[in-house]
C-alpha cells in the first residue's frame, strides 16, 4: 500500500524532459492517484510574461498519455489552497527549487495546518525548459 491517496502536482510542462518524467514517476510511486494539473498559455504569460513553446492541448496531451498519471486539469491560477479545497489531495509534490521561497513558505503553512503533506523532489539542475529553449534559440540564431 502507498503512503498517500491522493497526490497532487503542478507545472508548465513546456518542452517536456526528464525532470518532469522524474517528478511524474517519483510521485506516482507514493501516491494511489496522481492528479497533474497543467499551467494554461495564460496563466503562463501572467507570471512568466512568455508563452510557452508548447500549446496548453498540446502540453495536456502528453501529460495525459504518461502511465504516471491518473488524471490531468487545467492550471488556470497558481493558488494551490485553492486546488487542496477543490481535489481535497493529502499530498502535493513539489520540485526543490521552491523550498524556502517567500511565495510558498506561507502556503505549505497552511497546506500542514490541513493535514497535506508537502513532498519536494530534487529540482533537475542539468535540464530545464529555461535551459532548452536557450538552446534552441541560439541554434535558431546560427542559422
Amino acid at each position: 500500500m502507498k503512503k498517500y491517496k491522493l497526490g497532487y502536482t503542478s507545472g508548465v510542462f513546456d518542452l517536456f524532459h526528464i525532470g518532469h518524467l522524474n517528478i511524474l514517476k517519483k510521485a506516482k510511486e507514493q501516491c494511489e492517484h496522481l492528479i497533474v494539473a497543467v499551467s494554461t498559455d495564460e496563466l503562463v504569460q501572467s507570471y512568466k510574461n512568455k508563452t510557452p513553446v508548447i500549446p496548453f492541448a498540446e502540453r495536456l496531451e502528453i501529460v495525459q498519455a504518461i502511465s504516471f498519471v491518473d488524471e490531468v486539469t487545467a492550471q488556470t491560477t497558481r493558488d494551490k489552497i485553492a486546488a487542496m479545497e477543490k481535489f481535497q489531495f493529502d499530498v502535493m509534490f513539489v520540485g526543490s527549487d521552491w523550498k524556502g521561497s517567500p511565495l510558498f513558505t506561507e502556503t505549505e503553512r497552511i497546506l500542514k495546518a490541513n493535514d497535506v503533506d508537502v513532498v519536494y523532489f530534487p529540482y533537475t539542475s542539468n535540464t530545464s525548459s529555461t535551459l532548452l529553449t536557450q538552446t534552441l534559440n541560439k541554434i535558431v540564431q546560427t542559422h
